[in-house]
């Protein structure tokens, strides 16, 4: 039997490397089309090329596993399947279950060590790949200003374009505010056009303007605004403005700006701050609660007093319960009107310490969804190479193909399914709108009973993929549908 072990674990083995590189070969693609705009004419040596790839690598190696999972395991069994090699070690008497046994646990090792991917390596290369793609961003930032958004990678500076020629280096609709002085928007330049360029030294960025105005004020030699002198306007035809650059080697930011982050934190860190949000969400509703009190309804001098002297307060109003509505109707009219004009300004404060708390804590509930769905993606990725490689292993006996055809599709559309469930799931999570434990292992709770289902199948040799047996269903549907129909009139002339 360890024969037997030895040999499909060395089938299983080559086909899953050869699919796992295909499928992060995909996916490094699919990133570098993403981010080909940040990435394009900034001078990337190859090493930082490289050193990007890298930790772009670490990031897909969960999802590139689990597709590599599922198509290893349809090649393999179908291979043993298309060359009668299944059917015999049927024939002597070793189940499906038994040959699974072999390839179950090597699944089992892939699944933890996906884990450890997910929650060991994963977030520490999430803050050098951010980091650097950062520095990147900064290396050449003509590149990367946006139509339509303020850009603030230049010192001092805040740029935007209203947008950008596609056949030249045309800028037009530009907004610059100068802050260098750091007294505020003391000095704003708009121009109808521009042009953008670094220099050949790549140590500065030139930045020239047509028709446009300037605007600033005056500071006084503290920096500070000069009320007793007006604004100064000048209107240009064309002007130049030189920026300093950085340098010209990529600088280096440092990555632990980055470890507050939920994609940066292993499943202990992201729990920790999940219980530290709620337990803050906890102690701002009783604050706020405690303040409503105090100044809007006992109306202390102090809101900060005890808990104790709103006990007071709420005994003494005990003792001199009143009718508010009586006590309202003997009053002079004009004692009503001021009267109901301060418990409107009461009810009006009230109503807005409410509604920016309630805004304030949702704010803080999805930063606590992200982190828990960040929590749950570390263990729903991993196991998934056990669920996936339940489904491929059955799928593949019943198939029976091996080689890049068959299997290649029958895995692209399960995978697909699966991502898109993932997908759908985490965005209903992070809006609240399901329990992130629910959106998170929806698409897991629906996979898991398909792979039981298909086992079973495979393991009693259903006919499931053979396509006489579903005309055969079909016949039998349509022959049942004629015999309980309605009955036709043979005879046309009857209805006349």
């Amino acid at each position: 039997m360890k024969r037997l072990h030895r040999y499909l674990i060395r089938s299983y083995i080559g086909p899953l490397i050869l699919t796992f590189c295909l499928a992060m070969i995909v996916l490094i693609l699919q990133f570098v089309w993403k981010w080909i705009d940040e990435l394009v004419g900034k001078g990337l040596s190859f090493s930082v090329i490289i050193e990007l790839l890298t930790y772009v690598s670490a990031k897909l190696l969960p999802l590139a596993l689990i597709l590599a999972v599922l198509l290893a395991s349809i090649m393999t069994f179908g291979n043993l399947g298309e060359h009668s090699e299944l059917s015999a070690l049927k024939a002597s008497g070793i189940s499906l279950t038994r040959i699974m046994r072999p390839l179950f646990v090597l699944a089992l090792l892939l699944t933890g060590g996906a884990f450890y991917v997910s929650n060991v390596t994963i977030p520490d290369t999430n803050k050098k790949f951010y980091s650097l793609l950062q520095d990147i961003r900064q290396q050449r930032p003509e590149f990367y200003i946006k139509e339509k958004q303020f850009y603030n990678g230049i010192e001092g500076i805040s740029l935007k374009i209203g947008k950008r020629s596609k056949n030249s280096t045309m800028l037009y609709d530009l907004m610059i505010y100068d802050h260098r002085a750091r007294a505020g928007n003391v000095a704003v330049t708009v121009a109808d056009s521009g042009q953008m360029f670094i220099t050949e030294d790549e140590k500065n960025l030139i930045l020239t303007l047509y028709q446009g105005n300037s605007y600033s004020e005056y500071l006084d030699t503290n920096q500070r605004l000069d009320k007793n002198r007006k604004f100064q306007r000048d209107r240009f035809e064309s002007q130049q403005l030189l920026f300093r650059l950085p340098g010209d080697s990529l600088k280096r930011t440092e990555e632990e700006m980055y470890k507050d982050h939920y994609m940066m934190k292993d499943m202990k860190g992201l729990s920790d701050y999940s219980q530290k949000l709620r337990k803050g969400i906890k102690d701002k509703r009783a604050k706020v609660a405690h303040n409503l009190l105090a100044v809007q309804y006992f109306k202390l001098e102090d809101k900060s007093e005890a808990p104790a002297a709103l006990t007071d307060a709420q005994k003494e109003l005990q003792k001199t319960r009143i009718d508010v509505a009586d006590y309202y109707s003997k009053l002079p009219e004009d004692k009503k009107t001021e009267v109901a004009t301060y418990a409107t300004t009461l009810a009006k404060g009230a109503q807005t310490i409410i509604k920016n708390s309630k805004e304030n804590i949702e704010s803080e509930k999805r930063w606590i969804y992200r982190h828990q769905i960040e929590w749950h993606r570390k263990l729903t990725l991993s196991l998934a190479c056990l669920i996936f490689f339940l489904i491929g292993a059955p799928l593949g006996s019943i198939i029976r193909k091996g080689g890049l055809g068959t299997p290649v599709v029958v895995s692209t559309i399960f995978f697909i399914f699966y991502h898109i469930l993932s997908l759908a799931g985490e965005k209903y999570a992070r809006a609240g709108i399901l329990p992130v434990w629910l959106g998170m292992w929806g698409s897991s709770i629906l996979l898991l009973p398909l792979g039981i289902f298909l086992t079973i199948k495979s393991t009693r040799d259903s006919a499931l993929m053979v396509g006489e047996s579903y005309s055969l269903i079909i016949r039998k549907i349509l022959r049942f549908g004629r015999r309980f129909g309605p009955a036709r009139n043979e005879n046309p002339s009857a209805n006349q």
